[in-house]
């Protein structure tokens, strides 16, 4: 059986009434859901994300066929945007300067971290293997440039004078107090990216992960 016989299997369990309203659930169109449940597409990360965050799919199950169709528990859509905001935005778009709230594409509402700025997916190859592909983290933005926690993972986001970088990387104190160390702990990416502070647009330390497929 294949994920998209699967995702079949999800609908019927959900009791949604028509495909359309399925596909308005998950932000798509009707024809993209039929060409997806009639296997002519794959089911996108963004699509998975929200099956798992509206409905608590199992994608671990909907990938593999592995453990339940449904999770037990975990975050939960917020109708209210009570919660923190998700943004279904790619760390590589050249046109991410800033998350604001009027662009999430819902809210979530998952206690353990409800205190961020923002859940954000990662997408490709990560700086930072913790973070892997099909994972969503949970970020809180920094204003203090100068009280950083050393070492820790951080999601940065720069303008021209750094090349507009976004990514995650550790960070580390330099010997200037204007500048910062960037260094990836990703094997594949060696060396240390040194960037001005007054180039940061923004800065977001991750707190934490939720992913697709476990809670």
């Amino acid at each position: 059986m294949t994920e998209n016989q699967r995702l079949k299997i999800i609908l019927d369990r959900l009791n949604f009434k028509t495909q359309k309203e399925f596909a308005e659930s998950l932000n798509i169109q009707q024809g993209s859901l039929s060409d997806i449940l009639r296997e002519r597409i794959g089911i996108s990360n963004a699509i998975k994300d929200r099956l798992f965050l509206k409905f608590n799919v199992n994608i671990k199950w909907l990938e593999d066929g592995e453990g339940e169709p449904f999770l037990k528990k975990g975050p939960v859509i917020s109708e209210t945007k009570e919660g923190v905001p998700y943004f279904n935005v790619s760390l590589a778009d050249e046109d991410l300067s800033i998350l604001e709230e009027s662009q999430a594409e819902y809210f979530v509402n998952y206690k353990p971290f409800n205190d961020c700025t923002a859940y954000l997916p990662v997408y490709g190859d990560s700086m930072y293997p913790k973070y892997a592909s099909g994972e969503i983290i949970a970020v809180r933005e920094i204003t203090n440039f100068d009280v950083l926690q050393w070492g820790e993972a951080y999601v940065i986001m720069t303008n021209e004078k750094s090349n507009h970088l976004r990514s995650i990387k550790l960070i580390f104190e330099h010997s200037d107090k204007n500048k910062l160390i960037l260094r990836s702990s990703n094997p594949n990416f060696k060396g240390d990216t040194i960037v001005e502070k007054n180039s940061i647009t923004a800065l977001y330390i991750i707190k934490g992960k939720i992913t697709r497929n476990l809670i």
